[in-house]
């Protein structure tokens, strides 16, 4: 099986991310895109990341109708920072019989360079990018590993989301009704 993996804090999962993840399974050669809920972003500060386990439950109900989406917490068991190259690895030693594509938004694209191994990770594995709002084009984007994938560009932010949250505004429409009524339930970004 081709299968997408699809790396983020997911804090908290939204409608953008479902709509890509979506489009990737429906839309190109992927069998399956799987959600890789990462403990610690290496480029990001963690000061207002809900607990992985928390964020993964939020994934999974986000995703509990679509038998083509996956969550995993393979990362909640390795070094922290997660490095992509380390999962990728971990993955295809775990499952040989699968074929990993890394989702990636366009945006991260400009950046790509600076990640851990990224000449091995074009080596070794497909990149599908997928639209990002305000991105410039990238040296990268005509590589033979790189493929770009015509997706809805959206920009919704989770940050926004986690304000809208702490401000008792809506978030309806942003996220999944059972994301909304857990994060509600459990209280989390007050």
């Amino acid at each position: 099986m081709k299968i997408g993996l699809f790396f983020g804090s997911f804090n908290p999962i939204h409608i953008g991310h479902l709509i890509i993840a979506n489009s990737m399974a429906n839309n190109t050669d992927l069998s399956e895109v799987w959600f890789i809920v990462s403990p610690q972003n290496p480029f990001k500060k963690n000061k207002s990341l809900l607990h992985e386990f928390d964020r993964l439950t939020l994934v999974e109900k986000a995703i509990a109708d679509n038998y083509k989406l996956k969550a995993t917490d393979v990362e909640f068991n390795m070094p922290r920072p997660s490095y992509t190259i380390d999962t990728l690895a971990v993955l295809s030693d775990k499952f040989p019989q699968n074929e990993f594509v890394l989702i990636m938004g366009e945006d991260n694209l400009g950046q790509f360079k600076s990640w851990k191994n990224a000449d091995k990770i074009l080596e070794y594995y497909q990149i599908y990018v997928y639209p990002r709002p305000n991105s410039e084009p990238h040296e990268f984007a005509s590589h033979p590993s790189v493929k770009m994938v015509e997706s809805p560009l959206l920009d919704i932010s989770a940050t926004y989301i986690r304000n809208c949250i702490k401000n008792n505004k809506s978030i309806r429409y942003l996220v999944t009704e059972e994301v909304e009524e857990y994060i509600r339930w459990q209280k989390f970004y007050l």
